[in-house]
């Protein structure tokens, strides 16, 4: 840091505001998993330090960004 660039104890936000595009950049839903993914995904949390939830998404995103698909096929039992 130069000189006159200390940080200072306290800031005031008092004055701040909010970001006005923070509602755009995700989404609150309602989605129900199954407890191993879950605990797939909280045990990626314990090594790497990111909340699950977070990796969820990167996860999702990382699928809808490269238009990844699933392979399903349905069979009739013998």
């Amino acid at each position: 840091m130069g000189e006159g660039d200390t940080m200072r104890k306290e800031y005031d936000f008092s004055k701040g505001r909010k970001n006005p595009y923070a509602k755009r950049l995700k989404k609150q839903i309602t989605i129900r998993l199954d407890r191993p993914t879950i605990d797939y995904f909280k045990g990626i949390t314990e090594s790497s330090g990111i909340p699950y939830q977070t990796l969820i998404n990167l996860y999702l995103r990382d699928c809808a960004r490269n238009a990844r698909t699933l392979a399903l096929e349905w069979k009739t039992p013998a």
